[in-house]
């Protein structure tokens, strides 16, 4: 089976969120922000497995959407969460960095789609 970046990426980045929000809960004692972050976060590699596994490109690129749409989410959080003092801001620059890239190949595979069906 042939490596995909996308699925790689997404899920050490769920990993990622998992120990972030472990670490709000029981260093900063912060469940309700962390709690959005957590769903949000983790939702993306969710979506990039149901995508992957879709029936169709319609449901590929319908899951892909989703994926898109809950790293922006996670991208608000992150910055919600570095402003309100609970991220250190080399936390939120590494995070950041993290989210990006998955929104940069995300929005470049939905892309590629377009064009292709266009």
């Amino acid at each position: 089976m042939k490596e995909n970046i996308i699925q790689i990426k997404s899920y050490a980045f769920a990993v990622r969120i998992v120990k972030v929000y472990k670490y709000l809960c029981e260093e900063k004692k912060e469940y309700v922000l962390s709690k959005q972050l957590l769903r949000s976060g983790t939702s993306i590699a969710a979506n990039i497995e149901e995508a992957i596994g879709g029936q169709t490109e319609k449901d590929f690129f319908a899951k892909l959407t989703i994926a898109y749409k809950e790293a922006r989410e996670t991208h608000y959080w992150i910055r919600l969460l570095t402003y309100t003092d609970y991220i250190s801001k080399k936390e939120n620059e590494s995070l950041l960095f993290d989210i990006n890239e998955l929104l940069k190949i995300i929005g470049s595979i939905q892309k590629t789609l377009r064009t292709k069906n266009q």
